[in-house]
């Protein structure tokens, strides 16, 4: 857990990091800059989804397959439940914060669950793997398809259009067909990606980073930050946490009610509150593509990243240590 949150420090530095270099030196980074973003992103989000092809197993997944119940929960919390506390949420505070944060509050509700660390918690908590494996890995593929749905639906209904088609073509170059290259090569590069894996993580992490400063780099560059005061900074944050704790609530009760086993409820939970900062910052490239607003519209999932990482570490140790307790007697 220490190693793990030494990295998590440094991929959140990083970001803030980002953030500051784009404000100081938005020139590289914005339309037609040095940097070339119009390409650079393009190409970095096709190595993301290269690498999480070539290091996702599906054979891991086999023992979590059969159990369907659980995957309607996970995934109907993830692309359903969700995205209509989202709307709920929109109607009844909208009117306070900008069109570009409204979209970003939409789009956090709309992206897909984690992997690494939906499965990572579980695993802490001493819950049922495979089955948040199998929902966290099926996440990012349906969340290709829904997420630009939702998105469609919600700027459609606010008088704004979204050519759809050309995004999920999109995706499917820079996306899907990544992430199906990766799997074809993993016979040949998984071995040695797994036994590098630190560095894989590291040009992940980094590529996402660099997307980061882009996307912050056009919002600066265009002054989209100079009529937001620290007031939008705040409602943000509070709007992210009280989405997370509403479903976080929703789903405990939704196990209480069905007395769903603790291994599995933490996979329920991990896996369905978790929103995916890696897969929604490139979406969101290729999703609001010369949008100079784009910056305003990923710090809802900015935010709401390490916040539901610092509430679920401490809930995973609790769950584990509640369910060594309970083994012990059985082991005297």
């Amino acid at each position: 857990m220490t190693i793990g949150k030494i990295k998590l420090d440094g991929f959140l530095t990083g970001m803030v990091l980002a953030i500051i270099l784009a404000a100081l030196f938005p020139g590289p980074g914005a339309e037609g800059g040095v940097l070339q973003p119009e390409l650079l992103t393009k190409l970095g989000i096709a190595l993301v989804f290269f690498l999480n092809g070539a290091l996702l197993s599906f054979a891991a997944l086999r023992d979590g397959i059969m159990r369907w119940r659980l995957h309607l929960i996970i995934q109907g919390t993830t692309f359903v439940l969700f995205p209509l506390i989202g709307l709920a949420l929109l109607a009844v505070a909208g009117r306070w914060i900008t069109p570009d944060l409204r979209i970003g509050l939409f789009y956090l509700c709309a992206l897909p669950s984690t992997i690494s660390s939906s499965v990572a918690m579980t695993a802490a908590a001493r819950g049922n793997v495979p089955v948040a494996l199998f929902n966290a890995s099926l996440s990012s593929p349906l969340g290709i398809l829904i997420t630009p749905l939702w998105m469609s639906l919600l700027l459609q209904t606010s008088g704004q259009t979204l050519d759809v088609w050309s995004i999920f073509i999109d995706l499917t170059c820079w996306l899907v067909l990544p992430l199906v290259a990766g799997q074809i090569a993993r016979p040949l590069i998984g071995a040695w990606l797994q036994r590098h894996r630190k560095w894989a993580q590291f040009a992940d992490r980094g590529t996402i980073i660099l997307l980061v400063y882009t996307s912050f780099c056009d919002s600066f560059a265009k002054n989209i930050w100079s009529g937001n005061s620290p007031i939008t900074l705040g409602l943000t944050i509070a709007a992210t946490l009280g989405l997370f704790f509403l479903v976080l609530l929703l789903l405990w009760k939704l196990c209480d009610r069905f007395g769903i086993a603790p291994a599995f409820r933490s996979a329920i939970v991990f896996c369905g509150t978790k929103k995916s900062l890696a897969s929604g910052v490139p979406m969101a490239h290729l999703i609001f593509a010369g949008n100079p607003g784009l910056g305003l519209i990923l710090l809802p999932i900015m935010i709401y990243h390490p916040l539901q990482l610092m509430i679920c570490t401490p809930l995973a140790n609790r769950w584990a240590k509640e369910t060594q307790d309970a083994e012990m007697p059985a082991e005297a």
